[in-house]
This record gives structure tokens, C-alpha cells and sequence, in this order.
């Protein structure tokens, strides 16, 4: 087992309560009065215990740092919520692409394998199509009448 291995922690675990508030703000770099507000907001959701303590994930912390780095480069919260929200709806838009393009495969499969059953049940009784080809019919022309012409 690599070192990646060995430190990677399994998925459930980066969004299970870990620290409490002032462990979660230190790693983030902020107060923990700030964790209080963010909360608020609804821009982090820790867990917490029975008692009501908070307690925050892994996935708390990076999305703490996340509002950090863009509160510091100048966003405000309500910015903040908007790049969260619009975040999110690009994560359900790409999941909803991956699900069509499964179905329409899916889709595109069955039909194919419909077309070859019915090609291979059928197939004495396909007549390719052929076009008519044009036909010449001859004009016949009426015989001049000498009578008249000997007449006049």
C-alpha cells in the first residue's frame, strides 16, 4: 500500500463530524464565530452530536477554505452562496448528461438489435426498391393523307 492509500480516508468519512468548532476554524483560519455565521447562511452544515455541539467533516474544512479564498480575493457571502449554488447546479446538469448519454446508448443498442430482428425475420420477404427507370414510348405519326395533298 502507497502512502496515497494509506492517507486517503474513504468518502464517508470526509463528510462524518470530526471536530468540533475551534479545531474546525483553526484549520481553516478563521473565528469560530465566523463558522457560526457561515452556518447561518447555510454555506457549511455540520453535524451534531445529542447534546447539540457541532462538529465538522473534512468536507466542512475545504468548504470552509473555499469561502476563504473567495471572500479573500474580494466575494461577499451572498457572491459566495451564488458561486455555490451555480457550482451545484453544474454538478446536477453533468450528472443529468452522463444519465441521458447512458440512455440514449442504451436506446441506440436496442433499437439496432430491433432493426437486425426484424431484417433477419423478414428477409425473404425484403424486396430491395428499385426506382422505374424511365421508358421511351415511340410516337407513332398519323400517315399523311395523299388524297389531299394531291388536291389542292
Amino acid at each position: 500500500m502507497n502512502d496515497e492509500q494509506k492517507n486517503a480516508r474513504p468518502r464517508d468519512s470526509q463528510r462524518q463530524g470530526l471536530y468540533m468548532i475551534s479545531v474546525a476554524a483553526s484549520l481553516a483560519g478563521v473565528h469560530p464565530q465566523t463558522l457560526r455565521v457561515y452556518e447561518q447562511r447555510r454555506l457549511i452544515q455540520p453535524t451534531r452530536t445529542p447534546k447539540g455541539t457541532r462538529l465538522y467533516s473534512d468536507a466542512n474544512v475545504e468548504t470552509l477554505r473555499r469561502i476563504q479564498e473567495l471572500t479573500d480575493e474580494g466575494m461577499n457571502l451572498a457572491g459566495v452562496e451564488r458561486v455555490f449554488d451555480m457550482e451545484a447546479q453544474i454538478a446536477r446538469m453533468r450528472r443529468r448528461i452522463v444519465s441521458l448519454e447512458r440512455q440514449l446508448e442504451q436506446t441506440r443498442a436496442e433499437a439496432l438489435a430491433e432493426i437486425d430482428r426484424i431484417r433477419r425475420a423478414n428477409r425473404a420477404e425484403l424486396v430491395p426498391y428499385r426506382p422505374p427507370q424511365p421508358t421511351r414510348i415511340p410516337v407513332r405519326r398519323a400517315p399523311e393523307d395523299s388524297t389531299e395533298s394531291e388536291t389542292q
